[in-house]
């Protein structure tokens, strides 16, 4: 009999479910007894023990299914040593929840918050397996996240509706993507869309430089423009700033508009005139069916995180790494950000074709 248990962590996504589907489906066809136990709600799951025991209708038909079935929430690593308002060790709450339901493995689903509370449970001698999720596509390690492309597909689609409309009405119109401390999602999703600006966080902008991008589409008869816009979006002036002096500014704006966009709109309109208007797709880039790229991704993913556990071989993250799956060791990635380089190749060829940066 192998027992293992599975939680899923942090902001959920469309291809968890497909991804665990891949996960229990390499192991019950290679077992003659297997019992899963589902953690809900993530790490608090663990923490307090709420789970059930999974059977084959809980994995039927959640290929295409977005969410979690398992449910998720966030528990920050920061406070994962701190005892809980009742002086619960969480730690060890999660260590004697691991042993009594006798796991052979914990499989572990999620991002990068996520992930450095696998590798404390696998330094506190669990036996743990990482999947690595996010629509940010920021976990070192791996070229691909799970989750990420159904993102892009979202954003990209949200553009493209922006783009009838604002050229329609001559007007700038500016597109919110999630992102806050990496600009991967917005600059795929900008790049597929056609927009003329795209700003991310590793490239803090000059607002002259987006005006002077507006003004040089007008010169050539393009009365609209469109900003895709990264929620981490900083600019020049403040990111030159000391780390604490620069979060007070960013916090000050954030007291003055509901985000950063609202703050390039504002800044547009006071330097042109021009109509802006802001959309924010906001969750729905989380929502909805996973892609096909990432139902295939989700399920190599699984596949193989199945050989790693009847192989008993734990303690690492499944990545994707130049098409091949492959297993990463979790202490040589946990808390390690992959965020985009400005020199890349994307950005290059970007900024070739007239993209701007704001840079």
């Amino acid at each position: 009999m192998m027992r293992i248990g599975m939680l899923t962590s942090g902001g959920d996504c469309q291809a968890l479910n497909a991804t665990m589907r891949g996960v229990v489906k390499g192991l019950a066809n290679n077992l003659d007894e297997l019992e899963v136990y589902g953690f809900m709600n993530g790490y608090k799951g663990l923490i307090y023990g709420d789970y059930r025991m999974l059977t084959d209708h809980d994995f039927s038909g959640i290929l295409t299914r977005g969410g979690t079935i398992l449910g998720t929430s966030r528990q920050p690593f920061k406070l994962m040593r701190e005892p809980d308002e009742n002086g619960l060790d969480k730690v060890e709450a999660m260590k004697q929840n691991y042993y009594k339901l006798r796991l052979d493995c914990l499989v572990i689903l999620g991002g990068n918050g996520t992930q450095k509370t696998a590798n404390l449970l696998r330094q506190e001698g669990l036996n743990i397996i990482h999947l690595p999720k996010t629509i940010d596509n920021d976990i070192y390690g791996t070229d691909m996240t799970f989750g990420f492309y159904s993102a892009v597909d979202i954003a990209t689609n949200a553009i493209d509706c922006i783009h009838t409309t604002a050229s329609s009405h001559n007007r700038v119109f500016i597109v919110e993507v999630m992102g806050h401390k990496v600009g991967w999602l917005t600059l795929y999703a900008g790049i597929a869309s056609g927009a003329d600006v795209i700003l991310i966080p590793e490239i803090p902008y000059d607002i002259s430089k987006i005006i002077d991008a507006i003004n040089k589409r007008k010169m050539r008869g393009s009365g609209f423009t469109i900003l895709a816009v990264a929620e981490g979006a900083i600019p020049k002036e403040i990111a030159a700033l000391p780390k604490k002096e620069a979060k007070k500014k960013m916090a000050e704006i954030a007291k003055q508009f509901p985000s950063i966009s609202y703050k390039i709109a504002d800044d547009i309109f006071k330097e042109t005139g021009m109509e802006i208007r802001v959309t924010v797709p906001g969750h729905m880039q989380r929502g909805g069916s996973p892609c096909a790229y990432d139902r295939i991704l989700s399920t190599r993913i699984g596949s193989e995180a199945a050989k790693l556990i009847l192989e008993r071989q734990y303690g690492y993250m499944v990545a994707l790494v130049n098409g091949k799956i492959k297993k990463i060791p979790l202490e040589d990635v946990a808390g390690k950000l992959k965020t985009v380089d400005p020199a890349c190749q994307e950005i290059s060829d970007a900024k070739r074709i007239g993209i701007s940066f704001g840079d």
